[in-house]
């Protein structure tokens, strides 16, 4: 069984050897690769071409247009019904017709700064999506090295308990030990098996969720534990409540859609306001049906129209604008109060996280030396019992558990303060 422990150790710890991978560069490779992220990039591209369409409105419109039309008339018949003369048409016109728009009352303008809102909402939301995904990668990152330290750990107890099982095993033969006490080191084993099992099959899951977020994981890189953020986290609540009010993308985002809503009660309007255009034509027309029949002319003309609806149409769409104000008002409120609750729990999560790692590395001082004075004692057949040894045993290895699993939270710990502080970008995190 030992044999079989270690040669499968090996096989998965394969992507643990040669050259060290970082969590910053997992992070690059997350910034690059990630599909989520490449996805929410071409949205703010459309939106810069959505405000490039909003801009042209601006500009006059050129529209140039040419009609080829032939006539040709097979009978032609008097009142009287004699036969009339035919006369078949052949003529060719062009155009070109320039128009600006002189007022709309402010609806281009309005348009205009709203697309320039949704610009500042596009960024926004790429920064919200880059913290949701960089969380995800760290989580991912972290919860691979932490089963391995899981592996690591259950091999170590599997070789020490069939150790035990051989010891107990001689023992035994010499009447040392009862039946039962070979039992519970057998039962024991067992279970650290399992456990060895277990600890194998969560391997394999966190690399999917690895491979899945982060990308594949190079066979010849290993993943380098780290214990603190790589990048500064704020020094106190007071800061991170500071900060969060100024870069938490859901604030952000809450306030610019607070801005379009009042944009949009503003355009509801100006479809109620007079609206007034200038054009000039000129078009060329030639009758080709005879010798010489050309015409070429100029029409400079001025557009002037207000539009009336009946049926209160207008006035219900700015009301309903106005009502989209209004909960969109609401939802700002309520981003500032989720946003101080957030921080403020973040904060919480880091101190608690930070005191369960000090005692939880208590713990494991303080079970390693009852552990080892259990075993030398039983080992010396002082007044030590096998279920002693077991019991050490376990509590020593729940306690190494816990210390990985403490370490992990307290590194997720101060990430989650960066994201609730709206810090975990690419630009905080200088992965550009």
């Amino acid at each position: 069984m030992k044999k079989i422990v270690l040669i499968t150790t090996i096989i998965l710890l394969i992507p643990f050897v040669a050259n060290a991978a970082t969590l910053s560069s997992a992070l690059k490779t997350t910034f690059e690769n990630n599909l989520e992220l490449q996805a929410e990039r071409k949205n703010l591209e459309v939106q810069k071409e959505v405000l490039n369409i909003s801009k042209s409105d601006f500009f006059p419109t050129l529209t140039l247009s040419g009609t080829k039309n032939f006539e040709n008339t097979n009978e032609l018949t008097n009142q009287n019904g004699t036969d009339a003369s035919i006369t078949d048409t052949n003529t060719m016109t062009s155009s070109v017709k320039l128009e600006q728009t002189l007022i709309d009352g402010s609806e281009r303008s309005t348009k205009y700064e709203k697309s320039k809102l949704g610009l500042n909402l596009s960024e926004a939301k790429l920064i919200k999506k880059e913290q949701d995904v960089f969380m995800k990668a760290i989580e991912a990152y972290t919860g691979l090295i932490l089963a391995y330290e899981k592996l690591s750990i259950n091999q170590e107890n599997v070789n020490l308990l069939q150790r035990q099982f051989e010891i107990d095993t001689a023992r035994l033969s010499r009447a040392q030990i009862t039946a039962t006490d070979l039992a519970q080191s057998q039962s024991s084993l067992s279970g650290a098996q399992a456990g060895y099992i277990g600890a194998q099959n969560n391997i394999i899951t966190s690399k999917l969720t690895y491979e899945n977020i982060i990308g594949p994981i190079n066979a010849n890189e290993k993943l380098k534990k780290i214990y603190n953020s790589e990048v500064p986290i704020p020094s106190s609540l007071i800061d991170a409540k500071k900060i969060s009010e100024q870069k938490s993308p859901d604030l952000i985002i809450a306030e610019i859609e607070y801005g379009q809503s009042e944009l949009d009660v503003e355009i509801a309007r100006s479809d109620l306001s007079p609206t007034a255009k200038l054009s000039l034509e000129r078009s060329y027309t030639d009758d080709l049906s005879s010798t010489y029949d050309e015409r070429e002319k100029d029409v400079l003309q001025a557009t002037v129209s207000w539009p009336f609806q009946f049926g209160g149409k207008n006035k219900s769409n700015i009301n309903k604008n106005l009502q989209v104000k209004g909960m969109k008002k609401l939802l700002l409120e309520n981003a500032f109060r989720n946003n101080t609750q957030g921080v403020t729990a973040a904060w919480s999560t880091l101190e608690s996280s930070k005191s369960l790692l000090r005692a939880v590395q208590s713990q494991v001082k303080a079970a390693e030396i009852a552990n080892e004075g259990i075993s030398f004692e039983y080992e010396s057949g002082l007044n030590r019992s096998t279920f002693d040894v077991l019991q050490s045993r376990s509590n020593l290895i729940n306690a190494k558990i816990n210390l990985a699993e403490a370490e992990r939270n307290y590194l997720l710990a101060q990430y989650r303060l960066l994201k609730s502080a709206g810090l975990l970008n690419s630009d905080y995190l200088k992965l550009r």
